[in-house]
């Protein structure tokens, strides 16, 4: 190489000696690594990111993935697990809780999580100007349903107090034996009370949420997707394998079901009823189905003059609710027999018998509320959101054997939500969704000025029922008086359970690890997707 400057030969010498260690290594260049990527259908659109906000199920079950509460949910109904909290204590008397917070628990900008931000969430959640829909969630606590009701202004005095940084305290205003429940529901899940006065609503956006869960909020593009990406700031991120979830939005189960044909998900919600029988035909493995601590019911507008006892009993009873879940529903779903579904029910059956199916006792109960065959009784609206053949099954029984017509009004889900919230409704078809598998959960939603109290009845009897049930402590005394209150809720007639819900939907077999809690959740740091 004479002529040249040492500086060249230099750098020619080492271009050269890179060459032959590239060659000797692999040969060619390295892929690029394929990013492990489940991709799941969510059904609504994420109205809110904010659990003091969020209010169903299938968006608290999008939260979790960013948010970590003190307990997380067990798989099917099964006891709480360790989440923020590695363990907690009980007082002799059951009505304080000591939780001890993980001392590696991290929010996501790095910041340690401590029974402060606890405190300070809950507060937030109870605050009157709040108006969180799911307030009344924190009313075990000693104090709450006061501070939440505007009757108590000092919320020192309400049962939450951080002990020190890693352990926080909660009291109850009466034992509750399911308490850890109430704790791991959606409600319960923590946020940054400085960062939420930071960037006031749109602390939610992507840039601005700060979460103590598995996965980082990296995209929301409303009525498209919400992407989440692993979280290394969490405490078990090095388990997670997962490294981006995208909840993509559907407006159906039709085209959630083509879309999982086409390979665009790895799961879906639920599976369309006419497409059942050739997936179970044909691909069965993918097919999942799952029971829910879920009551599908028919809620009676009990403002509504025309809707007296007696007519609310006669609907109720004309109603065959085996054949409507063996022909028309399909998917496992099982006729209910009470209002409270399996896995919440007291063993001891609702006081004044099952619900029924008996036409007969119907047309006697319409004769004696003054409509004999169904002559004089006002038209009356049947409302649901997607439920078409289940609403028109239920206007044929009706239609049979009791001779009355009533209309059919299928509206977007949340607009029908509105009616319902409103009143602007006759007869509606809805979702009982407990936010803990607690019975408590779901009865005292029909307590007077409850938000979920659709149907508008009131009843002291109940409340009574139901307050002294609350207040036992002995879980087979408890029972014994929820399914008291129960029979009370039945015989009263606001409401007409029709059956309780299983969960049908299409999962990969390249999803491993896939749980179901039964209130529509799932951990999503335990999932791994294997390669296609």
């Amino acid at each position: 190489m004479s002529g040249w400057s040492p500086r060249v030969v230099a750098a020619a010498r080492a271009g050269a000696g890179l060459l032959l260690a590239f060659a000797a290594g692999c040969g060619r260049p390295a892929a690029p690594a394929v990013e492990s990527v489940l991709r799941v259908s969510q059904r609504n659109e994420p109205a809110s990111l904010d659990p003091a906000t969020t209010t169903l199920p299938d968006e608290f079950g999008l939260l979790r993935a960013l948010l970590e509460g003190l307990l997380v949910p067990g798989p099917a109904g099964a006891a709480p697990r360790p989440g923020a909290a590695t363990r907690f204590g009980v007082s002799p008397d059951g009505r304080t809780y000591v939780f001890h917070l993980r001392p590696d628990a991290r929010w996501s900008d790095g910041a340690p999580v401590t029974a402060d931000h606890f405190v300070a969430a809950y507060e937030r959640a109870l605050r009157p100007a709040t108006a969180s829909p799911k307030a009344a969630a924190f009313h075990l606590v000693a104090g709450a349903r006061a501070y939440g009701t505007g009757q108590l202004a000092d919320f020192g005095a309400v049962g939450f107090r951080a002990l020190d940084a890693g352990r926080l305290e909660i009291r109850l205003e009466q034992p509750n034996p399911r308490f850890p429940h109430h704790v791991a529901s959606g409600p319960w899940l923590p946020v940054r009370a400085d960062v939420v006065a930071r960037h006031g609503r749109r602390w939610t956006e992507p840039g601005r949420f700060v979460g103590n869960g598995p996965f980082l909020l990296a995209e929301w593009r409303p009525d498209q997707r919400v992407v989440v990406r692993r979280n290394p700031a969490w405490h078990g991120a090095a388990g997670v394998t997962l490294d981006a979830i995208h909840f993509l939005r559907f407006d159906s189960g039709d085209s959630e079901e083509r879309a999982y044909r086409a390979g665009q998900l790895e799961a879906t919600m639920a599976v369309p009823g006419g497409k059942l029988a050739a997936w179970e035909r044909d691909q069965p493995a993918e097919l999942r189905r799952a029971p829910m601590l879920e009551t599908r019911y028919l809620a009676f507008n009990t403002r509504r003059p025309a809707l007296t006892a007696g007519v609310r009993r006669a609907l109720a009873l004309a109603l065959d609710r085996e054949r409507l879940a063996a022909t028309v529903l399909q998917g496992g779903h099982r006729a209910a027999d009470r209002f409270l579904p399996p896995g919440l029910a007291p063993a001891a059956a609702p006081a004044g018998g099952a619900v029924r199916f008996d036409a007969e006792a119907a047309r006697g109960e319409l004769a004696r509320a003054g409509f004999p065959g169904g002559r004089g009784l006002p038209r009356l609206e049947l409302s649901g959101w997607t439920q078409t053949p289940v609403l028109e099954a239920i206007q044929q029984l009706w239609r049979r054997e009791l001779g009355i017509e009533t209309a059919i009004a299928v509206r977007e889900a949340r607009v029908h939500l509105d009616a319902l919230r409103q009143g602007g409704f006759d007869i509606a078809f809805i979702t009982a969704i407990p936010d803990a598998a607690d019975p408590l959960a779901l009865l005292e939603d029909f307590g007077p000025g409850r938000p979920l109290n659709y149907p508008g009845w009131d009843d002291p009897d109940y409340g009574r029922l139901l307050a002294a049930a609350a207040a036992t402590a002995d879980p087979a005394e408890r029972d014994a008086r929820f399914a008291a209150a129960e029979g009370a809720l039945l015989a009263a007639c606001p409401l007409t359970p029709l059956y309780f819900n299983t969960k049908t939907w299409l999962l990969s077999p390249r999803v491993q690890g896939w749980e179901e809690d039964g209130l529509w959740g799932r951990t999503y740091h335990g999932l791994r997707l294997l390669a296609p």
